[in-house]
């Protein structure tokens, strides 16, 4: 469906700063100035946050052929020529004002989901398990936010006859918006969490946020074992139909009798409905309301359970027979959320999305590789897209034009249709086809993968794992996973707590504190970062090698001139300069032709490195001589701004930096940044922000006092059980004999050691790792290679399971503790042979 720019205009209010055509047609709506993939169709809303103002990216849009704009900011309108530009005075409520008119202009039914948990997977479920029945449109992978919701209702098209949308919120006042937009029929309430995640003082407010989603909802579907959500509901306003479900014996409408763990994995789940009149379009005649049903499901844990509970009930509303529900189930299909990057073959780098393949998820995972790519060959392998609604004609010709936008080079096909993607692409376009993925493995070896990021992108049935496993890099079965979307959120959190204009400076020196520099720098890059800080020049020069372009500020540069003062002008680094006879040996190295910019640390009472205030009258000097010499930003460094016993000391460090600043600047005639505060001060000194923050464990999920329920863990290090043994009292495990077996003990040997970074004082059992949910702990002495767990309370344990050392649970500083130390040596320590894989959610 087409909307011209002259309806759009009338739709959102907006007042036309130029016209150059009222009836170019818009398909596409823009918020992202990087996922550009049809200029010609294409809308862009210039949406402005605390730290980022789409305005900014105008032109760039412009050059790459865009020419249809809403604004919310003067612009000059000569600097766009042949563009039609709508000036609003909200960006993001235009954008939403025009989603919720378009879903105005349809009479199918809408579902609205929202909950705590459970929500992406609930709505992708739904998809699988209808579409069989319905011509389904649903939001992309986790598309649920105030912009995210609008950009999925705008996907509704005349050939959709059922439409499934999830709505998340993060602060009271946020769901009104999204009701207006999805305006659902049937709702579905899953769950609730603690309210310490969101912007909420108690769960009972989060709960009436949620509930505004089904203000005009017909029919409400939620679980009577959740008393708080089936209490609100109870009171509410809500006067239409609630269809409830139970599995604990609470009063509802649909009963789970019992739920049975069969000898595959799976989990046979028995129900019985106690209120037919909920569900009017089962029919009726042969069917026993009295009966119990059952249907088995190829998931065995809670959390899964409870969602196929919710599509159950769905189901039955919509008129699926038990027959068809017991069939549909057995095919349900993972619903793999995250984008995973991995070391693979011959020095490439693997993107694994082998879980879902179609037009919008694609566009997502191309531009996640397009952006760890950069300078990099990019290689998709794709399979046949199913069930898009479009003819197989104008689907790849859109599938076309997404690999052109994100600069592909390689397209590897496989399957049928696929191969009708080479009618759009020019004619030199490097392509490669196989029917099915037999064939791709059987001529794997005449396939020469090196040196590039390959993108794995394929629909379930050609089952692409098998791909991934062969591209994959032979490692230790140890890995440390990398959340990168926990390491985004945790930026934002910092990010809210500045004030506009407040720049941010991230740490990534100790190879992003273990998480791996290059990939972390080329997130922040992503994200609009300000200044990225490593500890010295080599670690500078690795991330300008892997095509990091952001301002870098080394802590630790060369003492004296020669080939490393040499590479950090040629790298484009910033030296932090601490003293007299250092800056002199720079002045010396540049001569007078050379110029590179500075950054001055001033010891204000750390009394590590830095220029003292006796200092200031020779350093001016010699800087007023050599202007070649630019400071880019002074600092200091707070010795205790986690400590508020020492708030007194803190405060005086402040102020005799913003002294030694001013007394600097005044001097120089121009205002360099400052910055003073680092992760632990951000939260409690907001009066010493400055001009820039600098951020470093605290994008890492470690505790931050005041932010430490606001964070979400990033780093996870995973193991492998190896064997399991019975050992019986008197004997020992481990070196030294110091594990002693008081008791018949179950003895998991697990594939991690000293040399991975797990140190030998959590040996022993001063530290306890998760199998299964459950707590084991250390038995002996670590080894180099290897710990040995007592798992003898977790009898399903097994060899090949996983083991988390530390995560959500354990937490990083659960084994510091355990260690005698911090998060930071902990994470530092992990050995490089541990394998990190990169995911995005």
């Amino acid at each position: 469906m087409l909307y011209s720019i002259e309806e759009i205009g009338q739709i959102i209010g907006g007042k036309f700063l130029q016209k150059t055509s009222a009836e170019t047609k818009i398909e596409h709506l823009l918020f992202d100035s990087r996922q550009v993939s049809a200029p010609a169709t294409s809308l862009f809303f210039a949406l402005t946050g605390q730290r980022n103002n789409g305005h900014k990216y105008l032109s760039d849009l412009h050059r790459a052929g865009l020419r249809n704009f809403v604004v919310s900011e003067n612009v000059d309108a000569e600097n766009f020529p042949n563009s039609n530009i709508l000036k609003v005075e909200n960006t993001l409520a235009a954008l939403q004002i025009l989603a919720a008119a378009h879903r105005q202009k349809f009479k199918i039914p809408v579902i609205g989901i929202t909950g705590s948990n459970g929500k992406t997977i609930v709505k992708t479920w739904l998809t699988q398990l209808l579409q069989p029945d319905f011509e389904v449109v649903s939001s992309p992978k986790s598309y649920n936010s105030q912009i995210g919701v609008p950009l999925s209702v705008w996907q509704m098209q005349p050939r959709h006859d059922l439409a499934i949308f999830e709505a998340g919120i993060s602060r009271p006042g946020e769901m009104e918006n999204l009701e207006k937009i999805i305006r659902p029929d049937i709702g579905i309430f899953t769950n609730i969490g603690a309210a310490h995640r969101e912007g909420f003082e108690t769960q009972q407010q989060k709960i009436e946020e949620k509930m505004l989603l089904f203000r005009h909802a017909k029919t409400l579907v939620f679980c009577a074992d959740h008393e708080k959500i089936a209490r609100a509901i109870s009171i509410s306003n809500f006067s239409k139909k609630t269809i409830s479900w139970s599995a604990t014996g609470q009063p509802a409408d649909l009963q789970i009798i019992e739920n049975q763990k069969l000898a595959n994995g799976f989990i046979k789940i028995k129900y019985k409905i106690f209120h037919p009149e909920k569900f009017q379009n089962l029919e009726k005649p042969g069917f026993d309301f009295g009966k119990i049903f059952s249907f088995s499901l190829p998931f065995s844990d809670a959390a899964s359970i409870e969602n196929a509970c919710h599509c159950l009930v769905v189901l039955l509303y919509f008129g699926t027979s038990p027959g068809k529900i017991r069939s549909r189930f057995l095919h349900l299909e993972p619903v793999e959320m995250r984008l995973e990057l991995k070391a693979a073959i011959n020095r490439c780098t693997l993107i694994n999305d082998a879980y879902s393949n179609d037009l919008s998820s694609l566009a997502i995972a191309l531009t996640f590789a397009a952006a760890q790519a950069r300078d990099r060959k990019l290689t998709l392998i794709l399979s046949d897209i199913f069930q898009s609604g479009l003819s197989p004609e104008i689907l790849y010709q859109k599938v076309a034009e997404v690999i052109l936008e994100k600069k592909v080079a390689r397209c590897i096909g496989i399957g049928v249709d696929i191969q009708q993607v080479v009618k759009y692409l020019p004619k030199d376009f490097e392509t490669k086809f196989y029917a099915t993925t037999d064939d791709f493995l059987k001529n794997f070896n005449e396939i020469h993968f090196a040196d590039e990021l390959i993108l794995l992108k394929g629909s379930r049935v050609f089952a692409f794992e098998r791909i991934a496993r062969r591209l994959e890099k032979k490692a230790h079965k140890t890995v440390l996973e990398v959340n990168l979307s926990a390491l985004v959120h945790n930026l934002n959190v910092f990010g809210k707590l500045l004030r506009p204009g407040v720049k941010i400076l991230a740490m990534v020196k100790a190879s992003g504190y273990g998480s791996g520099a290059a990939e972390v720098a080329k997130l922040l890059e992503f994200h609009k970062i300000d200044y990225l800080g490593v500890a010295y020049a080599d670690e500078g020069i690795e991330l300008r090698q892997a095509g990091v372009n952001l301002p870098i500020l080394v802590l630790n540069p060369p003492a004296s001139g020669g080939t490393s003062l040499d590479a950090i002008l040629r790298f484009r680094l910033e030296p932090e300069v601490y003293s007299l006879p250092g800056l002199a040996d720079l002045i010396d190295f540049l001569g007078k032709e050379r110029r590179i910019g500075i950054h001055l640390k001033f010891d204000t009472g750390m009394h590590r490195l830095g220029f003292e205030p006796r200092d200031l009258p020779e350093l001016i000097e010699i800087l007023e001589k050599n202007p070649h010499v630019e400071v880019k930003s002074v600092l200091s460094h707070l010795a205790a701004s986690d400590a508020p016993g020492h708030d007194d000391f803190t405060k005086k460090q402040a102020a005799q930096f913003l002294e030694m600043s001013e007394k600097l600047t005044e001097a120089i005639g121009y205002q360099p940044l400052r910055h003073i505060v680092n992760t632990s001060g951000i939260a409690r000194f907001p009066e010493f922000h400055f001009d820039m923050v600098r951020v470093g464990i605290g994008l890492y999920g470690v505790q931050v006092a005041g932010l430490s329920e606001k964070l979400m863990v990033v780093n996870t290090l995973k193991a492998t059980i190896s064997q399991i043994k019975n050992i019986a009292p008197g004997d020992t495990v481990g070196y030294n004999r110091n594990g002693k077996i008081v008791r018949p003990t179950r003895i998991a040997t697990v594939s991690i050691g000293y040399a991975d970074g797990l140190l030998r004082l959590a040996g022993n059992g001063h530290f306890s790792m998760q199998v299964h949910g459950k707590f084991a702990p250390t038995v002996g002495n670590i080894c180099m290679d290897m710990t040995m767990l007592d798992v003898s309370e977790i009898p399903q344990a097994a060899a090949g399971d996983e083991v988390i050392v530390f995560g959500e649970n354990p937490p990083v500083e659960s084994l510091a503790k355990a260690l005698q130390t911090i998060p930071y040596e902990v994470f530092t320590n992990i050995s490089e042979r541990v394998k990190r894989v990169y995911f995005q959610e």
